[in-house]
């Protein structure tokens, strides 16, 4: 936990019709499910014709269901907005990986309310908002977290072999193997957390990393639509896996029904953007609602999400639609009405609380606008081109294109011309929102990791975070190949004047092998190797450059620096003969 977080003054928030139904019972507990580019469409209850989700379904027929929802059409955007109640722009994680990939280091989350507020804390699966100190989700409110790094299982700054079964997973930052599918895992764990910690409320975070891809599910899980596969859908494995996740659903609200704890626990269902591979672009394979858009998009299907919520002892129940607009950034207040919460009196909030909706109070706060800025780069998003305006049933992109979401669902009519004066008034506030955002110190401010703080002895940086101008690469079969890329730069704070050792490798610790060759060990024989054949390694940090030849037998180039407390850029570059390039893993230490 962060000086600031140990010293904020907490202030009362004052959310009345929360209140009045926390007074009623016990503080109700929370678990927040956010699966990983599950589309609109992706679904049986959406209307998907194909795909078999009794469990899930089952829970949208009892829930309140927040029909107009809406988030950002990445995973880290998403993410960072659930975790803050901020937008991306206005907290700085507004792209996947580049160094935006990562919470400011005294960002205020969703788990610091919960946990100063009494409540155990706890997240399984996916974080995607920092890898190391002070981003981590044990440093972000979470007193249990159970979590694989970077993106993805198996991403090439996790834990490499990682391929959805029998990984190595983290628990507060310390590898551990764990037997069985990603999946299970995450569901599994919850259930024992719940078993363990039943004294007080608990908030429990539950993002899986599925259905994102690599699609590896069991055979069983797929073959009931192998043979709809380029026929009807895109991967038979992506159902496999949304069935699968429906199948732990459906274990982890029995569970709850067992325990006694189903009436008194809010549940929520959500997806953290539109599908991947779920619909296909020119619409002739999947099913998507009837939206055009897939993940990534600014079209509705990129950002509209199901959004289900369920507390029968605060009588959200009984399968009703609410069609009001609602967003990402609205968690926290409504969650923190809903549980009787008080908040950081500075905490920065762009949300808005809807649970007078979803308590069918006639006293509502609904959401007027809701903004879309995201950029897949370092550098901060557009004011206006690749951005999406959202107000009532009007959508504008890129400020030129004005679209009736409910008279038409697939934006293919621009009504830009006929309705000028609601462009206009779209852009008025897009106007105000961002004069707004530029204030903020993250809009212009990287994310940095720490160095020099005990919590953290060694930060491991890899290429998939790095800054720069080359495409982004994260895959660990990229690095197996040897493919060069130009990003090689990290934003890092020292936090103790001192002499530091930077490490920089071709391959991470978990699998060590020489700089020039391969590891003797391909772990669950996942990848082909190749080798490389850099003569140097150089490196640029506080003012300091640094060049070193690599040895034959060189596991890893170390460098011995002196560095000064403050925010400063480690570049580092592996040279041969032809270019430079990245260094794919870099590890750095304080000398005691």
């Amino acid at each position: 936990m962060t000086h600031l977080r140990k010293i904020l003054i907490v202030s009362v928030l004052s959310l009345s019709c929360g209140i009045a139904f926390a007074q009623k019972t016990k503080r109700p507990n929370v678990i927040l499910i956010l699966t990983d580019d599950q589309g609109i469409g992706d679904l049986g209850c959406h209307g998907n014709p194909w795909l078999k989700t009794p469990n899930i379904d089952a829970f949208y027929n009892e829930s309140v269901r927040m029909t107009d929802f809406h988030v950002t059409p990445l995973c880290t955007p998403t993410r960072g907005a659930i975790m803050t109640g901020r937008y991306p722009i206005n907290n700085g994680t507004w792209a996947t990986f580049k160094g935006r990939d990562g919470l400011s280091g005294d960002a205020q989350t969703m788990a610091d309310v919960f946990q100063q507020n009494g409540y155990h804390t706890a997240m399984f699966g996916k974080w995607h908002l920092g890898d190391n100190y002070p981003t981590r989700p044990t440093d972000s409110g979470f007193e249990v977290a159970i979590n694989h790094l970077a993106g993805g299982v198996g991403e090439l700054s996790d834990y490499w072999g990682n391929s959805y079964f029998n990984d190595v997973y983290y628990v507060n930052n310390q590898p551990k193997q764990f037997n069985g599918y990603c999946t299970d895992v995450w569901f599994e764990e919850t259930m024992k957390y719940i078993d363990k910690n039943e004294d007080k409320p608990f908030f429990i975070y539950l993002p899986t990393n599925a259905p994102h891809d690599p699609l590896i599910v069991a055979e069983k899980y797929a073959a009931p639509y192998k043979h709809l596969e380029g026929k009807e859908i895109i991967s038979a494995n992506l159902y496999g896996m949304i069935a699968n996740l429906d199948e732990n659903f459906g274990k982890l609200n029995q569970f709850l029904i067992d325990k006694k704890l189903a009436d008194n626990t809010i549940v929520i269902y959500m997806t953290d953007n539109g599908t991947r591979f779920g619909y296909s672009s020119d619409g002739k394979l999947g099913y998507n609602k009837g939206y055009r858009g897939i993940k990534g998009d600014k079209l509705e299907g990129g950002h509209r999400v199901p959004f289900f919520i369920r507390w029968p002892n605060g009588k959200i129940e009984g399968g009703k639609d609410i069609n009001s607009l609602a967003a990402h950034v609205d968690l926290i207040p409504t969650l923190a009405s809903l549980c009787q919460l008080t908040v950081p009196k500075k905490m920065p909030l762009d949300g808005v609380d809807f649970s007078p909706l979803l308590l069918g109070s006639k006293k509502t706060m609904e959401r007027k606008t809701a903004f879309i800025h995201h950029r897949q780069d370092w550098r901060p998003p557009m004011d206006v081109d690749q951005t999406c305006i959202i107000k009532d049933n009007w959508r504008l992109l890129n400020g030129t294109d004005l679209y009736d979401i409910e008279k038409d669902p697939k934006q293919l009519t621009n009504l830009a011309a006929k309705y000028p004066a609601i462009v206009t008034t779209l852009l008025a506030q897009n106007t105000a929102f961002l004069v707004e955002s530029k204030k903020n110190p993250e809009y212009n401010e990287l994310p940095v990791s720490t160095v020099g703080n005990p919590a953290q002895e060694e930060i491991k940086l890899t290429i998939q975070h790095a800054i720069g101008e080359d495409s982004g690469i994260w895959k660990p079969e990229q690095i197996a190949e040897g493919l060069k890329n130009k990003n090689n730069t990290h934003a890092i704070f020292v936090e103790k004047e001192g002499d530091y050792l930077i490490s920089c490798r071709r391959w991470p610790k978990e699998c060590p092998g020489t700089i020039l060759g391969i590891p003797a060990v391909n772990p669950k024989n996942l990848f082909e190797y190749k080798t490389i054949a850099p003569q140097k390694v150089r490196i640029s940090i506080a003012n300091q450059m640094f060049e070193k030849n690599i040895g034959k037998e060189d596991v890893e180039v170390l460098f011995k620096v002196h560095l000064e407390k403050g925010k400063t850029f480690l570049t580092n570059d592996f040279i041969d003969k032809k270019e430079t390039y990245g260094v794919y893993y870099s590890y750095i230490s304080l000398v005691k």
